[in-house]
């Protein structure tokens, strides 16, 4: 195993279990799509590392956009604001959009970016994460995730994309952070 930093407390998601959950979720999603108009629509920045696997993974025809959306901001928890900082590139009506997330966490981001696209007149619009963090979503909450990575616990991690304040991205794993470098 690559070394660990020494911010994390510990490896819940290795760099080998990422690659074999990405290989099989890509050979799920070309079954899915394999004669669809489909958009791989990533949410920068923490979708970029998953984005670039997933796709190498696919046997099927696809475009690629981005988004840039912000709930976050520099803090450990979402504001509950959903601010779009990059719009999308590509035309989108009655194509098939696959969002590609990183973690779905709050669901807030989600939920936000999935009824943008309907009302943008998509032909369907289904969910790839690849973490779930373990929370109710239930109600106005829940959220229909179609592609699911790994489910993961209610933690504070990083890695694989996820960072705190920008750091940590580039991590080849899924770690927890230990909670002394995000509190005070």
């Amino acid at each position: 195993m690559t070394n660990i930093h020494p911010d994390i407390s510990k490896v819940i998601i290795s760099e080998e279990e990422l690659a074999a959950r990405t290989r099989a979720m890509g050979a799920e999603i070309s079954k899915d799509y394999q004669d669809k108009d489909v958009v791989l629509v990533a949410v920068l920045k923490g979708a970029v590392y998953f984005m670039a696997d997933l796709s190498r993974q696919l046997d099927c025809q696809f475009e690629m956009d981005f988004m840039a959306v912000s709930s976050y901001g520099n803090q450990r928890d979402s504001s509950g604001v959903v601010r779009i900082l990059k719009d999308l590139d590509v035309e989108i009506e009655g194509r098939h959009i696959l969002i590609v997330e990183d973690i779905l966490d709050t669901g807030l981001t989600l939920k936000y970016l999935i009824r943008k696209f309907e009302a943008a007149g998509a032909a369907s619009v289904e969910v790839a994460a690849c973490l779930l963090k373990d929370r109710e979503r239930t109600g106005e909450n829940a959220i229909d995730v179609k592609y699911v990575g790994f489910d993961i616990p209610n933690e504070f991690v990083v890695g694989y994309g996820l960072d705190y304040a920008e750091h940590y991205r580039g991590l080849p794993y899924i770690g927890v952070l230990k909670p002394e470098v995000y509190t005070d």
